[in-house]
Parts: C-alpha cells; structure tokens; sequence
C-alpha cells in the first residue's frame, strides 16, 4: 500500500464503511467502456463508490477495525467458473438443461464469502459467464466482478472434444481475426489463445506450436488493436516463446520456464505477466486441499500418465513461479479450480514466494494482469472500493483466509456484502455515532504490510 493509504475518508451514511464516497465529478481515471465486467458492476447503484482522503457527507460513521487486517479484494486471475452440476445415479432423474446456472450462482457467491471480489474467467461453457453476470448486474444475486473471455480461440484439436462449448475453433490467420471479433460482440473483456494443447486431456501435445506464426500474429494484433488484452494458454516451451515473442499480455501455466532464463528476461522487460496456476496440478494429481503433496493419499479423477505428468509440472511450475519472481516477472494469482484463491495462495508459499508476494500476486498483480490495475488490487485514493477485512494477519498466518469464520467483512463498491459481521449485525447504535474531527479513518498500520 503506498505511503498515507492508512488513512482514508468515511463512507457515506447509506453506505456503511470507512474509506469510501461518490467519485467527485471530473476526477481521476474514467471507466472504459470496453469492459464489460465494470459497466455490470453488480448491482446498480447511484454512481460508483470510491476510496477518498475527502471528508464524507455528514451522518457517516466509524468503524474500528480493532486487530483485523484491511487488504484489498482478492482476485483469482485463471477459473473455469461454469457451475460443476454432480454426476446424478444411474436411473435418478437427469440434470435439466438450466441447472447449471444456479450451480454458477453458488459458486460465484462462494467466492464473495471468501473475500473474492473479481474473478477471471478463461474459458466456460458458452455464454454462462455473460448470463451471470447480467443476472448479478440486475440485482438477481449477489457475486464477484466477473471478467470472461468469451469462448477461447483454438486451432481444430483434440481439446474441442473434450470441452464442450469453451472452445472456438478456428483455422487460418481471417478466421482467427473473426473469432476475436466473434468473442468482443458476445461480451468478451479480453481473449484467450491456445498456442499449445491442454495436457489435461490425454489426446493432446503440449510441445509443439498449435497455431501458425501467422495464425497467432492474426490474433495478436487484432486483439490489441481493438484494445483488449491477450491471456496464452502456453505450456511447452515452443508455445511459450511464440506467445511471448508475439506480445501476449498474460501467460497461463508456463510450468517449464524456468529451462529458458532468456524468455522470462524477455517477461521481464516487456512487463508481461505470469499466471502459474499451482492447484490445477495439485487437482489433476488427486491431492485435494493438501499444500505439502508429500505423502498425500491422492484420489486422482484423471488417467494414471495424466496423473503422474501432473506431479511433474507441480514440480516444474513451482520452479518457474521461483525463476520468474527472480528474475522479476509479474507473477498474478490464478487457482485454475474452483473458489481456491486460499489454496493457492498457501501452495504460493509453499513453493517459495513469501506472504507477502502470494498476497500481492492476489491483488495488485492480478488486478494488473485484467487490465484493471488503476480501478482495484490496492488500497489507495481513487481505486473502487472493494476491500476485505479479516480476523488476524494473513502475512503471519496465511491459512485464515480459507477460515470462512475469520472472513469478518467484504465490501464490494463501498457495500457490506458478506463476512461474519454481516451475519452479526455490527452496526452502531445512532447515539453512539461520533466522527473525529478530521473525518480520516485511523486504519491499524499494520494493514498496510500485505500491499507493499
């Protein structure tokens, strides 16, 4: 957190939190309207509310925050949030074709009790993130910001097979450009490219080039030129260099990096930036919620040459993660499962980055990784306020923020939406309302330490 951002105005009467307002007119960096996830902000309200050294309105209260920790809203950078329906038992009735949109609310709503307030969506099942997010803009539920890459471009392989409706498969540099332009007019708030195949399926190669030069040139500069970032599916190390060489924004997995020091030089100067996804593999290996996979008793869902190349790449990814923070690459968060931005920041740690860069790779990275770095990830004046508070210092215990019952308050835009006070009630009584005579919110000191 930069220096002085312990100190923030009041929110407004109606809006019961320290550190936020309306934006004043005229003020700091306007929204851009290609951004889908901020136009539906969920849900309407009467301007955006923003952090501010401002005095607010009278009738604003404060709120001491005693021991907790204030940090800004985590963000998970890499879901495949589409709502996971159960297998049903043979002869049980079948799943219906909406069902699977209230397994999306539930999930996304599982993200706010975490303290998630943005999540990433690279790749789903069709328009499902479009729909919730429309839903949550119109006040159905409440959920993250939710940012989608519509469906993820592809050249025809054996992963449009196994992945229902995520894929948009495409073949020559037009078709490329189309599918871009197919992705933006269905709400897309970046693309997402496969230069390699998926090794989680156990059709595909991970190592060649999947797309051609001129194919992944195609959609590189069609992407940047309508203004959008570019996230890269990259797993071999042939993908990796074609996505970094051609400007991709964001490279997901990267897992064998740290073989080539001169790519991540090359991340390094150019500001791209890396998602390593550590539980995915952790997933793909059976290992559940563990964090130390040694002696883990694994229950794998997955082929055993599937599971046994998992184990691998966690080894090998976690050795890029190390390289890639030495070598100072922007290192984002994203879990690649299911609500386990907890997980992943603890496995984070695990694997060599301290609390401190876990948790900023949680907020101000990513938020840098979705283009939205000037807007959330920081506690600052001018940045939305979406903000978490929680019982204990997450730098020293890490582990809390999986503990839903130390998740004391979640703020989306300035409004209260989930945590243990919530449950509890922890307005004040009117009488015992009294602003100091700055109207400044002294935030414990130690806050700061997480956003350095």
């Amino acid at each position: 957190m930069p220096a002085g951002c312990e100190n923030l105005g009041y929110g407004r009467a109606a809006v019961p939190l320290p550190g936020c307002c309306p934006r004043p007119a005229g003020k700091g960096v306007s929204v851009p309207h290609r951004f889908p996830a901020l136009i539906a902000a969920p849900p309407p309200a009467e301007g955006r509310l923003w952090l501010t050294s401002e005095r607010c309105p009278d009738g604003a209260w404060p709120l001491d925050l005693q021991q907790r920790m204030l940090l800004p809203g985590l963000t998970d950078a890499h879901v495949h949030a589409a709502g996971h329906v159960p297998q049903t038992l043979r002869g049980a009735e079948q799943i219906l074709a909406g069902t699977a949109a209230y397994f999306l609310q539930a999930e996304l709503r599982e993200y706010l009790r975490h303290g998630v307030t943005t999540i990433r969506v690279t790749g789903s099942q069709g328009q499902r993130p479009q729909e919730a997010r429309q839903a949550m803009r119109y006040g159905a539920f409440r959920g993250p910001r939710l940012l989608t890459c519509g469906k993820i471009i592809s050249a025809t392989a054996p992963g449009g097979r196994f992945y229902g409706e995520m894929y948009r498969e495409a073949d020559g540099p037009d078709d490329m450009r189309r599918a871009v332009r197919e992705q933006v007019r269905a709400g897309a708030d970046f693309i997402k490219v496969m230069t390699t195949g998926a090794r989680s399926n156990e059709l595909e190669d991970p190592e060649p080039l999947q797309l051609t030069e001129a194919e992944l040139a195609a959609v590189t500069s069609e992407v940047h030129r309508l203004g959008y970032l570019l996230s890269a599916h990259a797993e071999g190390l042939v993908g990796c260099q074609a996505a970094i060489s051609h400007g991709a924004d964001a490279i997901e997995h990267g897992m064998y990096l740290h073989q080539r020091p001169d790519l991540l030089d090359a991340m390094a100067a150019s500001g791209q930036v890396l998602v390593p996804t550590l539980s995915g593999y952790y997933w793909m290996a059976g290992l559940g919620g563990a964090i130390d996979a040694s002696g883990t008793e694994r229950a794998a869902e997955m082929p055993p040459e599937l599971v046994a190349l998992a184990n691998h790449n966690l080894e090998q990814g976690a050795a890029s993660m190390r390289a890639a923070r030495d070598a100072g690459v922007k290192i984002a968060l994203g879990s690649d499962v299911g609500a386990g931005v907890a997980l992943e920041i603890q496995r984070m740690i695990h694997h060599g980055l301290t609390a401190v860069e876990a948790l900023v790779a949680a907020t101000k990275t990513a938020a840098e990784a979705l283009g939205l770095g000037e807007h959330i990830g920081t506690i600052e004046e001018g940045r939305l306020a979406d903000l978490l508070i929680v019982d204990g210092d997450p730098v020293a215990e890490p582990g809390l923020l999986a503990d839903s019952n130390r998740i004391w308050m979640v703020l989306q835009l300035g409004v209260i939406v989930d945590g243990r006070a919530l449950e509890n009630n922890i307005r004040p009584a009117p009488s015992t309302i009294q602003l100091p005579p700055t109207g400044m919110a002294q935030a414990p000191s130690r806050a700061a330490a997480a956003c350095e």
